[in-house]
């Protein structure tokens, strides 16, 4: 696989699944747009352009429909277009749903769904102009399953999914794919927060028997994107080592 010439956008892309499908695409010569809600995005982007790697970042709330054409606009500016969209930015604010407040429910829909619509829907639009294209969202089993805790993070996931599903079939026919990944338990900032309790308890129910990796995840989205993947589309494709079958 290679993508000389082609342009990605990887949202939230500072750190763990995110920086790892960044770099990714990047070791497999992309033009790569990292974005992040901080300026630590920088600090990632840096790292890896002195690799050697053509990279540029970004810095903003996708969650803003401003800040995501602004986003679009530096791409294409920089890079010329943009082949290949995965939308990874996401956030958790887990609780049990009776202590759930609205403000934390609200803010992971916002984010984790709104900004995938408002990205998906500005991106689509260049691509249409050359019929083709790549969308590739990251979503989760827990979309899937359900988990206790995990009531706004789920259905935020779960959204995901219909709605990748749904831009699928509309954009077909202009030779545009759209799929979702649903990772389990991946090795990242967000899970090591995790109580060793909880880690053991799910790594029980791995019949892989370990937890993965940013890049098991990584490796499937290069692979989406690329040639070798041109009559897939519309699927979710669980990285989980079997937790969910």
């Amino acid at each position: 696989m290679d993508f000389k010439g082609k342009t990605v956008i990887v949202t939230g892309s500072s750190r763990g699944i995110g920086y790892s499908i960044a770099e990714a695409f990047a070791k497999l010569n992309a033009n790569v747009m990292m974005t992040g809600t901080t300026d630590s995005v920088f600090k990632s982007c840096e790292t890896l352009k002195q690799k050697g790697f053509s990279i540029e970042g970004f810095a903003g709330d996708i969650s803003n429909a401003d800040n995501v054409q602004a986003l679009v606009n530096k791409t294409v500016e920089t890079f010329g277009t943009i082949d290949v969209l995965v939308n990874n930015a996401g956030i958790t604010r887990d609780n049990l749903l009776i202590r759930m407040n609205e403000e934390d429910w609200d803010d992971v829909i916002r984010i984790n769904l709104k900004g995938t619509f408002l990205c998906t829907k500005a991106a689509v639009r260049l691509m249409m102009k050359k019929r083709k294209g790549c969308i590739i969202n990251i979503a989760s089993i827990v979309g899937l399953m359900g988990n206790a805790g995990q009531t706004n993070y789920s259905a935020s996931k779960a959204g995901i999914i219909g709605f990748t599903k749904s831009v699928a079939r509309e954009f077909a026919s202009r030779g545009i794919t759209c799929n979702a990944i649903a990772p389990g338990f991946i090795e990242t900032d967000m899970t090591n927060k995790l109580p060793e309790e909880i880690k053991e308890n799910y790594l029980k129910s791995i019949p892989l028997g370990r937890f993965g990796t940013p890049s098991d995840v990584a490796d499937l989205a290069v692979f989406l994107a690329s040639d070798k993947a041109r009559y897939i589309t519309g699927q979710v494709i669980n990285v989980d080592g079997g937790l969910y079958m």
